[in-house]
This record gives C-alpha cells, sequence and structure tokens, in this order.
C-alpha cells in the first residue's frame, strides 16, 4: 500500500512520467530519495541522474510495491556502483597505472637478445686446405687423363702420355665443381690473432663471432669485421667540469676496459671507442659535481671531498660500467689522475688554501701555548712557588703567553 503524501507535494512533483513518491524517512535512501511511479514501474529518481555507468536495478513491475522496499533498493546500487567505483580506481603505487597525460612511462631500453655474442660457423683453416688440394687435385687427375696437359709438363713431372681425347661434358662439370670449389676454400682461408676477434654477418643479418687464433677458414660469402678484444687503457685530456661549489675543474681521468661481447660493440653503435669517450666525460661531470674539490671548514676531515682518489675512482668505475654494459664494454677501473683549478681561479683557490693552512697553523699553534700557559701558572700554584691573587694571575698569563707564543712563531719560521 503506498504511503500517504501531501496533495502540494504531489502536485509540486508531478512530471510526464506520473507522480513522484518520497522515500520512507526510516529507509537507507535519506529524506531526499525520491521514486517516479507510473502504471507498471517504479524508478527511483536519483538513479535518473547518476553518471556511474553500474549496472541499474531492474524495476519493480508490482504495482503495489512499497516504497520502502524500492528505496532500499536504490540505496544498495548506489553502494555497489560505489564498491565498483573503488575498484576501478588505480592504486597510487601502480606502476603500469598511465601518468596524466594518457600515456605510460617508458621501460628502461633493453640490448637485442639477437645481438649477444655468440660462436660463429667456422673451422680450422688445415681442413680446408686440404679439400682444397684434393680438389685441385681431382681436377687436375682428369685434365692429365684426358691429355690436355702440354708436354712441357707431362715431361717435367715425368708423367706417361695420355692419348689427347679431351673431356666429355660429365668431366668438364666436376672439373669446374673442382675449381669452384678450390677457390671457395682458399678464399674463406684467414689467420685469427690473439686478443681479435671476427664478428660475422650474412646479408645484414649478425651469425656469430669468432675468436679462434692460427690459421682460420670462414665462408668467403660473410662479411667480416675484426675488433680488437685485449684489455686496454685510455688516458683522457682534461675535461671541464664543476665541482659541488660551482667551482670550474680541469679532471683528467684513466680507463682500463676491455670488449666484453665483440656483436654488441660492433652492431649496437657505430664506433664503441667514441662511445666509451664520450661516457667518461658525462659520467666524470656527474660524478665531481657531487662533491667539493677541497674542504676549508672544520673539522676537514670528516667532510668528503674529491682529494679521496679511491672513493671518487669506485664511484667513476661503477657508473661508467653501468653506461658502457649495454655495448658490451667492460670497465673494469676508472681513476682520476689529476683533478685541478681551472686556469681562471687557480690562483683565487691557492690564496684561499694558503688562508686555510695558515688559520689552521694559527689555531695549532695557539692551543699549544695556552695548554703550555695553563701547566706553567698551574704547577706555580701547587707548588707555593708564588701565591696569585686574580689580577696578578691574570697578568702573569698575559705575560706568559705572549712569550710562548712569540718563541713558538720564531721557532716555525726558522725551521
Amino acid at each position: 500500500m503506498p504511503v500517504p503524501e501531501d496533495p502540494k507535494d504531489t502536485e509540486r512533483r508531478k512530471g510526464p512520467e506520473g507522480p513522484a513518491e518520497p522515500a520512507a524517512p526510516g529507509d537507507g535512501a535519506g529524506p531526499r530519495a525520491l521514486v517516479v511511479r507510473n502504471r507498471h514501474d517504479s524508478i527511483p529518481m536519483d538513479l535518473l541522474f547518476r553518471g556511474d555507468t553500474a549496472e541499474l536495478p531492474k524495476p519493480t513491475k508490482t504495482p503495489g510495491a512499497s516504497a520502502a522496499s524500492v528505496a532500499s533498493s536504490s540505496a544498495s546500487a548506489q553502494a555497489g556502483a560505489t564498491k565498483n567505483t573503488k575498484k576501478k580506481r588505480a592504486h597510487p603505487d601502480d606502476r603500469t597505472a598511465p601518468v596524466k597525460d594518457g600515456r605510460k612511462p617508458p621501460a628502461p631500453p633493453r640490448p637485442d637478445r639477437e645481438l649477444a655474442e655468440r660462436r660463429g660457423p667456422a673451422c680450422s683453416g688445415w681442413w680446408a686446405l686440404l679439400v682444397a688440394l684434393l680438389a685441385l687435385g681431382g681436377a687436375a687427375w682428369l685434365i692429365w687423363s684426358g691429355g690436355l696437359v702440354p708436354a712441357r709438363i707431362t715431361d717435367f713431372l715425368a708423367l706417361p702420355e695420355r692419348p689427347r681425347n679431351g673431356l666429355v661434358a660429365w668431366q668438364r662439370a666436376v672439373v669446374v665443381g673442382c675449381g669452384a670449389v678450390a677457390l671457395f676454400a682458399l678464399g674463406g682461408l684467414t689467420r685469427g690473432r690473439v686478443g681479435s676477434a671476427w664478428t660475422l654477418s650474412l646479408f645484414g643479418r649478425y651469425r656469430g663471432s669468432v675468436r679462434r687464433t692460427g690459421l682460420v677458414w670462414i665462408s668467403p660469402l660473410m662479411l667480416r669485421r675484426r675488433v680488437d678484444v685485449r684489455l686496454r687503457h685510455w688516458r683522457s685530456e682534461p675535461m671541464t667540469a664543476v665541482d659541488a661549489e660551482g667551482i670550474e675543474l680541469r679532471v683528467v681521468v684513466l680507463v682500463v676496459w676491455q670488449v666484453k661481447d665483440a656483436a654488441r660493440a660492433l652492431l649496437t653503435v657505430d664506433d664503441h671507442q667514441a662511445y666509451l669517450r664520450e661516457q667518461v666525460e658525462a659520467v666524470t661531470a656527474r660524478v665531481v659535481s657531487r662533491l667539493p674539490a677541497d674542504s676549508f671548514r672544520e673539522p676537514a676531515d670528516d667532510v668528503p671531498t674529491l682529494r679521496d682518489a679511491e672513493a671518487v675512482g669506485d664511484a667513476l668505475g661503477a657508473t661508467l660500467a653501468a653506461e658502457c654494459r649495454a655495448v658490451g664494454i667492460e670497465v673494469f677501473s676508472a681513476r682520476p689522475t689529476r683533478v685541478e683549478y681551472a686556469p681562471e681561479v687557480a690562483a683565487a683557490m691557492q690564496r684561499r688554501q694558503l688562508a686555510a693552512i695558515d688559520a689552521k697553523h694559527r689555531d695549532t699553534v695557539l692551543t699549544s701555548v695556552l695548554d703550555a700557559v695553563d701547566d706553567t701558572v698551574r704547577r706555580l700554584t701547587e707548588r707555593g712557588l708564588v701565591t696569585l691573587d686574580d689580577y696578578e694571575r691574570k697578568a702573569l698569563v698575559k705575560d706568559l703567553t705572549v712569550a710562548f707564543y712569540t718563541a713558538r712563531g720564531s721557532a716555525v719560521d726558522t725551521h
């Protein structure tokens, strides 16, 4: 049985679909939850203006359905929509969620697995040489059996004369085939050296690398590129950098490196040595900018500076190794051999350094003088050699301080 309502409210809320009824005051939809009813259906009004895509409950087709049950179904629909909205909301820590502009963050670059160095097709050159000799011997025997060898050669080699019958078609094909085999076998012979490797490619595709030494046979159809895989070192030119305080420096770095993956070193970049030089410059500028060149503050021992060559070298080596690993270069060490100020600021920084050294020296001398004065006055007083009041004690301390400080300063200047 429908809930009775005020006739004025009915007239004000009447629409094209029929009268609207308020929900019961005790249900979960609240006092503003309204229900639009017609002859066949009852639809909660708040669902007509929702922008949520949640599935709406089917309207009740019972004409006599109570407003309380319809309002409760509306409240449950709202709760379900809120739950679905919370499920669809991306977690702030989700790495796969798109960024503000709608694009996903770029993934870190990964080296192509096909460019990883692997063993290329090659064999010992002595086998190729043996095949070439056998092919040439077979072709020569067929030519001699057909009587096509000149008399001078047969006389020189002491071979019996053969009638000049010529070669039939299959013999000619065999001779041509033997010659092609000999050329193919001899054309692939090369010399492998210690500390170098061949990178092979066929029709633009990487086929493998060869690190064999001695006489080696590689298919002459493949394009061969040699790369040096020995342990090498490179000393950079003075590079411009700035320290943590923005002071311009000149840094020289010694890098010990080796080509670990010949395929990536040759095929990933145009010039792996130029790539290494550029990375050394970039990494040096980045690492040097983290620390000051010198510390003029006290205590200076607790402040890390660029004068700690071991710590700076470890940071340079680790960072450079991570940058060069993608191109097949293994960096064993990167040590700064010289860190100095730029010529424009060298004079000013030298004066600042001398002032800091002089201040530290004066502080050391003054500390030792004060210790000596304190010990002298204390010993004189404890042994009863003098009896001093406050005024006399201050005067004695002043005279002893001046005397000891003058003596220490003269001794230091003499040395």
